[in-house]
């Protein structure tokens, strides 16, 4: 995977993830107000910023042409995804935890995760058609 096919992926990954996050942190600011909005957007914006830390690990082992090292690099970058997930949330809970709307939080962490997923297979499966 080339450096420009990376940042391509990751930019379409993010704008679903973005999206997703938008859709849902309006839907809890209709039902729970401004801090369910801004409980969706931390659950969201926390898998959105540790997809970006993962793409940065992954762009440093894309010029392996060795099937253990590719996979050792996309282990780091899933883990330094999930501990930068983690942390994120940590810190929203610890600021944040007297409003925190766990729900909106949880629904808003979920749709960009999935999203993630979904954006990276469809655009593989782009790919693989051209």
């Amino acid at each position: 995977m080339e450096n420009n096919k990376t940042a391509s992926v990751y930019k379409q990954m993010a704008k679903w993830q973005i999206m997703a996050t938008l859709l849902v942190a309006v839907a809890a600011f209709l039902i729970a107000g401004i801090h369910g909005a801004v409980s969706a957007l931390a659950g969201g914006g926390s898998a959105i910023v540790g997809g970006f830390a993962a793409s940065l690990i992954a762009k440093r082992s894309e010029r392996n042409k060795e099937a253990g090292a590719i996979l050792i690099g996309l282990l780091k970058a899933e883990a330094v995804k999930i501990f930068t997930i983690i942390a994120l949330l940590f810190i929203t809970f610890k600021v944040y935890s007297d409003k925190l709307v766990p729900l909106a939080l949880i629904v808003g962490l979920g749709a960009a995760a999935i999203l993630s997923g979904a954006a990276v297979t469809a655009l593989n499966d782009e790919k693989s058609e051209i």
